[in-house]
């Protein structure tokens, strides 16, 4: 289901593919509309922060003649040991599922289960995008395919213009970083996880 195509799309549009903890919970009943705002804010705000942190280390280039040039630089460093510091220990005190390769967008998800859900069961799917983050995003999501070897497509329950299009940018910052990648010479040895699951 994994195609290993350059581009990662589902349900044709671009979508943001890696290897995160992931989990679908069934929902008993169908979420009332305070219970769907809160998850749709908390969903806006874990997606607005992930965008600041994959900023940090921005792909521009740093003004090397500017007098504070090291100094930033060295803080910026130690601000992003900070962040994996406190992404470790978040993962230690909370558990959290093993990680999957997970392929979604604001459309839908795709990924692989030891314990698949059946098909036409809604839940919300959880996904765990940094281990600095200490929620994950969890969007309501109605299952549409249950493969034999235990991969789950789901197709999302419309998640907000907001949260979408958030979404849809996430899955842009990735494409854009695996494009600049491909036009940089690899180095030996320099094979992704990913790119090693999808051979």
């Amino acid at each position: 289901m994994f195609e290993g195509v350059d581009t990662v799309i589902l349900n044709n549009e671009l979508a943001y593919q890696d290897l995160l903890p992931v989990a679908f919970k069934p929902l008993v009943k169908p979420l009332e509309l305070p219970a769907i705002t809160a998850l749709t804010d908390r969903n806006v705000r874990m997606l607005q922060v992930c965008a600041v942190l994959e900023e940090h280390g921005a792909t521009e280039k740093k003004d090397e003649s500017s007098p504070h040039a090291a100094d930033m630089l060295r803080l910026e460093v130690k601000v992003n040991l900070l962040l994996d510091l406190v992404g470790q220990l978040l993962a230690a005190q909370l558990p959290r599922p093993a990680p999957t390769l997970v392929r979604f967008n604001a459309m839908g998800a795709l990924w692989k289960t030891l314990d698949p859900p059946r098909v036409g069961q809604q839940g919300l799917l959880e996904i765990w995008l940094r281990d600095s983050l200490p929620q994950p995003l969890a969007l309501v999501a109605n299952v549409t395919q249950v493969a034999a070897d235990g991969h789950v497509k789901a197709a999302f329950v419309p998640p907000g213009e907001a949260t979408a299009d958030l979404l849809e940018k996430l899955a842009f910052r990735r494409h854009r970083r695996q494009v600049a990648g491909v036009r940089q010479p690899r180095r030996a040895g320099s094979e992704s996880t990913i790119t090693r699951i999808l051979r």
